[in-house]
C-alpha cells in the first residue's frame, strides 16, 4: 500500500529547468468574472481556476474532439504556470511555498474521452520539474462539457506557505 507523501521544508524553484524549457513568470492575470485569484486563509493559498490561457499561449477546443493529448498537456502547463504567476503576484516570491496540497484539473472533452488524468499531467509534471518532489500533490483530474471561454483546461490549486515572520 502506498503512504501518503509528506515534506516539512521549503519548495525551490529550480531555475534552470525554467529557463531550459523557455518559460518565464507574467504578472497575474486579472479575474474575468465576479472573484478573486487568491484567498489566504492561515498558512495556506486558495487559488480560484486558471485557464490555459497566458500571454501568448491559448488553448480553446474539446480534448477527443479538437485537441490531443500532448496538446491538452501543454494546455494544463501554460494553466499551472497562470496559478504560479498567481502565488508569485501574491507573495512576491516563492521563498514561503512549502507544498502544494492540492490540484484540481477540469478538462473540456467530449462525453467519451476518458485520458483526463493524462492531460492533467502536463501541470502535475511541470510543478515536479519546477520545484523536485517536494512538489507532489494530491489531485482529481475531471472531464467537463464546457469550460469558461471554450478553454481546453481550467486549474485551481491549494499550496501550504510558511507563517510570515
Amino acid at each position: 500500500m502506498m503512504s501518503a507523501v509528506t515534506f516539512c521544508h521549503i519548495m525551490k524553484l529550480n531555475q534552470e529547468v525554467l529557463a531550459a524549457k523557455g518559460l518565464a513568470f507574467l504578472p497575474a492575470p486579472q479575474p474575468v468574472g465576479s472573484y478573486v485569484q487568491c484567498i489566504r486563509t492561515g498558512n495556506y493559498l486558495h487559488l480560484s481556476g486558471g485557464i490555459s490561457v497566458r500571454g501568448e499561449a491559448a488553448f480553446y477546443g474539446k480534448l477527443g474532439k479538437d485537441v490531443d493529448i500532448p496538446t491538452g498537456q501543454q494546455a494544463a502547463a501554460t494553466a499551472i504556470m497562470n496559478r504560479l504567476d498567481v502565488i508569485l503576484g501574491e507573495l512576491g516570491s516563492f521563498d514561503r511555498l512549502k507544498r502544494i496540497v492540492a490540484l484540481n484539473g477540469f478538462v473540456n472533452c467530449t462525453p467519451d474521452f476518458t485520458d483526463q488524468a493524462k492531460v492533467i499531467n502536463g501541470a502535475s509534471d511541470l510543478l515536479v520539474e519546477l520545484f523536485g518532489p517536494e512538489a507532489a500533490h494530491s489531485r482529481s483530474a475531471v472531464g467537463v462539457v464546457s469550460l469558461p471561454l471554450g478553454v481546453a483546461v481550467e486549474i485551481n490549486l491549494i499550496v501550504e506557505i510558511e507563517p510570515e515572520a
